[in-house]
C-alpha cells in the first residue's frame, strides 16, 4: 500500500478515527532518541551540582525576560 493509499483510506474515516491516527501518528514522532535523552540528563545533574556549588553563574528572571 502506497503512502497515497493511506492518505487516501484515512481520509474516509469519521472525524474521530481520523483524530486517532494523528494522535497515535503523532505520539510516535515524539518518542525521544535514549542516546540524547541520557546526555540531557548528565548535563542537568552537572549544571545543577555546579549552581549548589555556587559555580555557576545564574541569571535573574528580569535579565532574561525584562521587566
Amino acid at each position: 500500500m502506497s503512502v497515497s493509499d493511506i492518505i487516501h483510506d484515512a481520509l474516509e474515516l469519521k472525524p474521530q478515527e481520523r483524530y486517532l491516527v494523528v494522535e497515535e501518528l503523532t505520539r510516535s514522532l515524539d518518542r525521544p532518541d535514549p542516546v540524547i535523552e541520557k546526555a540531557w540528563i548528565e548535563e542537568s545533574l552537572l549544571r545543577a551540582e555546579a549552581y549548589t556549588k555556587g559555580e555557576l553563574k545564574t541569571v535573574s528572571y528580569e535579565e532574561v525576560f525584562g521587566e
